[in-house]
Formats: C-alpha cells, sequence, structure tokens
C-alpha cells in the first residue's frame, strides 16, 4: 500500500476532534486512507474484514 503523508495528521485529528471531513476530489485516495485510518482505530464506521 501506498503511505499516505496525511496519515499521521488525520490520525492526530481524529484523536483531537470526534469527526474529520476527508475532502478532495474523486480518485484521490480518500476512502484508501479511511479504510487504513479505520485498520489503525478501534471502533469506526468501516469494521475490518473478517479475513483479518
Amino acid at each position: 500500500m501506498i503511505t499516505r503523508k496525511l496519515f499521521p495528521v488525520t490520525d492526530r485529528a481524529l484523536k483531537e476532534f470526534p469527526a474529520v471531513a476527508l475532502l478532495g476530489p474523486r480518485q484521490s485516495g480518500k476512502t484508501t486512507l479511511a479504510k487504513a485510518l479505520a485498520q489503525a482505530r478501534v471502533a469506526s464506521l468501516y469494521p475490518k474484514p473478517p479475513h483479518a
């Protein structure tokens, strides 16, 4: 997977705020970033896949 430069920034923001908006053009990696953040956290809207 591509390392996202915004991952640590967004992760810190999620620790400080209850919600963070990911805005950007189509195909820019918003969902990929959200799923990566979800895997690193306990509770999220994107549940971990059963095979993970």
